[in-house]
């Protein structure tokens, strides 16, 4: 068993439409798309991981955000270790800089997804929940 704390961003543009990611073929979500983000290093503050995090997933630089839920969440991995997920949710608000493609890391692919696409796409349950509240 073990625990996770990671830091996750909900991102609009002004057409309303919210920006994802999708996990990379090497992970074992290969394929879903979610929010922008991930786990934090030992002692990190959840505003720099987010930060880091969104520069390594997206290009782009956040600016201001500002904690708006906490999830929770148990899965477990392929190698049948069991994982309980603390995600903290920002908004995003201000950003600067053009959405690039993470090159050879957890995500291959970042893009503006606007409301229509979304219910096609297979998005992570944690995604989908972190949306519905803010929808």
């Amino acid at each position: 068993m073990r625990q996770r704390i990671a830091a996750y961003g909900l991102c609009r543009d002004g057409d309303g439409r919210v920006l994802l990611v999708r996990a990379a073929p090497s992970t074992h979500l290969a394929g879903q798309w979610f929010l922008p983000g991930g786990g934090l290093g030992f002692g990190e503050n959840p505003e720099d991981g987010l930060a880091r995090e969104f520069v390594e997933e997206t290009g782009l630089t956040v600016r201001a955000a500002a904690l708006r839920t906490v999830l929770s969440d148990v899965s477990v991995l392929p190698s049948q270790v069991r994982v309980h997920t603390v995600r903290l949710i920002y908004l995003v608000s201000l950003f600067d800089g053009e959405p690039r493609a993470e090159i050879a890391g957890s995500t291959d692919d970042v893009r503006w997804v606007s409301s229509n696409l979304l219910a096609t796409l297979p998005v992570a349950d944690y995604a989908r929940r972190a949306l519905s509240a803010f929808a």
